[in-house]
């Protein structure tokens, strides 16, 4: 929503502060048209509300203002222009123009700002990211990132966790998203454990080391040197589940 003019309007002035200046201006043609006005609606003039009145009125001039010099023209071009045009903006050193992109970027490239180092924008990527995505943002190091996280988690991921069928919880432990398997490291059966040790990261496989299962203990110590060496790594073969009847 464009902010309401202040009782003393500011100076019509460009980015770099010099007076606008119509003659000879791109924008020529929208101000004949009546869709561009000096102090008013302008994309050379400095403040914003005003830049943002000219893209309401000519969205279709914002492709062409993404890689303006004065990020606000950057930030309100980014609300008007093609979603398409808005990853060539992911690395723009103005925060302010993120903040735009992250709320109108195709849900498919919005991961790439997971780890925006400005909390704005993970907020605002907290709030879009697809819910099958949002594992890469549990432990975001900003609180109210994280609160937008777990309001957003699907509910049957956590109700599943206390689902009476051991089978259930298998199956969500070969899904859960990684920081969650935590959850089901104590569960009662051991196909559920055996399923977080190929899955879960180092804290979690140094207690499954000591599990009271064998074919749970091989798996974990089989994983615990691939994470010491750097990678991650899934067990195959001697590592999968034994051929066993699960215990009803």
């Amino acid at each position: 929503m464009t902010s309401p003019m202040p009782a003393t309007a500011p100076p019509a002035v460009d980015w770099r502060g010099a007076p606008v200046d119509c003659v000879g201006c791109a924008q020529a043609d929208r101000q004949r048209a009546g869709r561009c006005r000096p102090a008013h609606a302008c994309m050379q003039d400095r403040y914003a509300p005003r830049i943002d009145r000219f893209f309401r009125d000519n969205p279709d001039r914002a492709d062409a203002a993404l890689a303006h010099p004065y990020f606000e023209v950057r930030a309100v071009a980014a609300r008007h222009a093609s979603p398409f045009r808005l990853p060539a903006l992911l690395g723009d050193a103005d925060e302010t123009v993120r903040w735009s992109v992250a709320q109108r970027l195709p849900l498919a490239q919005l991961a790439r700002l997971v780890g925006d180092p400005d909390r704005e924008v993970r907020i605002r990527v907290a709030a879009r990211l697809a819910p099958a995505a949002l594992h890469r943002m549990i432990h975001d190091p900003d609180y109210y990132v994280r609160q937008i996280v777990a309001r957003r988690l699907p509910p049957a991921w956590l109700r599943l966790l206390h689902d009476d069928d051991a089978d259930v919880r298998r199956v969500l432990a070969e899904h859960l998203p990684v920081p969650l398997l935590a959850r089901l490291v104590d569960d009662p059966h051991w196909r559920v454990r055996h399923a977080v040790a190929a899955r879960a990261a180092p804290a979690q496989l140094a207690r499954l080391q000591h599990d009271a299962d064998e074919h749970v203990r091989r798996l974990a110590r089989e994983r615990l040197p691939a994470w010491a060496g750097g990678r991650e790594a899934r067990v195959a073969g001697d590592g999968g589940v034994p051929d066993r009847e699960p215990v009803a």
